[in-house]
């Protein structure tokens, strides 16, 4: 059996993946596959409407926001964002390498201030105390940090609009939405494959930038009059939305987002307590910065010259895609909703087996 810790593209629960095989065959009943239906169809509509309710219910979204699915990844989040909402100046938290990408393509557009970074210790830690000027035109943050497995687990009070690339996060716990101006992310971790990013944005905010942005970039143009139209401009990205409302509403059925967010804890506590049991290993975030999606750890000092060792043992258990980021090196478990907990509990037991024969 194997055991998937991709960090994304990832697991995906296997209803989502059956309900996809059998829609590229045949779509509502059509005799024709998702991949060939046009999407101006009644059955594909139906589908965006019911994807755009998906995250109204779970998210608990009022409807003064609006949920939109886009092409380009977060990447092209990073200057659409401050295309539409940076007049003067944006405040950013630098808390990983998509962070500063994401600070990067705002300095296009207007003076950029970064509040706090963690960059000089590698971003194991999430800043603290740090000010938020209260003449930014909003305020950026990078909830989950995918590669250094760190994570903001809180919605924070925030004196100006608060603006959250929420991609490894999402759906993982509840979000009072309302806090926020607008959140973001690529979907190809908890709600979907790669190819449609998703947008969650207070509609009253746009159209208040003096530039004029080209019709594609501007949010405006993707929000419809009713739900079937909205994300409609173009072609929207079918088939990974397709998936996508096939994921969410696997995740209703496990009952939403508390339920999802115990079971995620339940992974990660278990995760965890094996790191921090085990003197073969050590994890890499601090501790009150740790993820509960992508779980980092390094061989304990003493034990360097074992891990190449621990990740063939690892790979002959089934353990795929444990390998750490190069910019952190060692091992990462990303423990995304479809993850089961058999899966960690298996990891664990690996651990355990080969701290027993090497240590």
């Amino acid at each position: 059996m194997k055991h998937n810790f991709n960090a994304g593209p990832c697991v995906l629960p296997k209803q989502a993946i059956e309900s996809a095989i059998n829609a590229i065959r045949d779509f509502d009943h059509t005799g024709i596959g998702i991949l060939e239906i046009s999407h101006r169809t009644p059955g594909w509509e139906r589908i965006m409407a019911e994807t755009e309710q998906l995250w109204r219910d779970l998210l608990n979204i009022p409807d003064n926001y609006a949920v939109i699915f886009l092409g380009g990844g977060a990447s092209t989040q990073f200057f659409e964002v401050p295309a539409n909402f940076l007049n003067k100046k944006a405040a950013y938290l630098q808390t990983g390498v998509w962070a500063k990408k994401a600070v990067k393509e705002a300095k296009l557009y207007g003076e950029v201030e970064v509040v706090a970074s963690s960059e000089d210790k590698n971003y194991t830690y999430i800043p603290k105390g740090y000010k938020i000027p209260a003449d930014a035109d909003y305020f950026h943050i990078t909830t989950n940090n995918t590669i250094y497995g760190t994570e903001i687990k809180e919605d924070m009070d925030c004196p100006v609009n608060l603006i959250a690339d929420m991609s490894s996060d999402i759906m993982s716990r509840p979000v009072d939405v309302t806090k926020y101006a607008m959140i973001y992310g690529g979907a190809q971790k908890n709600v979907g494959p790669a190819g449609v990013t998703f947008v969650i944005v207070r509609k009253d905010l746009l159209g208040k930038v003096e530039r004029k942005n080209p019709t594609m970039v501007d949010y405006r143009t993707h929000i419809g009059d009713e739900p079937k139209n909205n994300s409609m401009f173009n072609t929207p990205p079918v088939f990974p939305i397709f998936v996508m409302h096939e994921t969410l509403k696997w995740v209703k059925e496990m009952g939403g987002l508390e339920a999802m967010h115990k079971r995620n804890m339940e992974k990660a506590n278990l995760l965890y307590g094996e790191i921090d049991r085990n003197k073969m290993f050590v994890g890499t975030a601090e501790k009150d910065s740790r993820s509960i999606m992508n779980v980092c750890f390094v061989m304990a000092e003493q034990y360097k010259d074992k891990e190449a060792a621990f990740m063939e043992f690892a790979k002959s258990k089934g353990m795929v895609g444990i390998k750490g980021h190069r910019s952190v090196g060692g091992f990462r478990a990303s423990i995304y909703n479809a993850c089961p907990i058999e899966s960690v509990q298996a990891l664990v037991d690996c651990m355990k087996e080969f701290e027993k024969q090497n240590a």
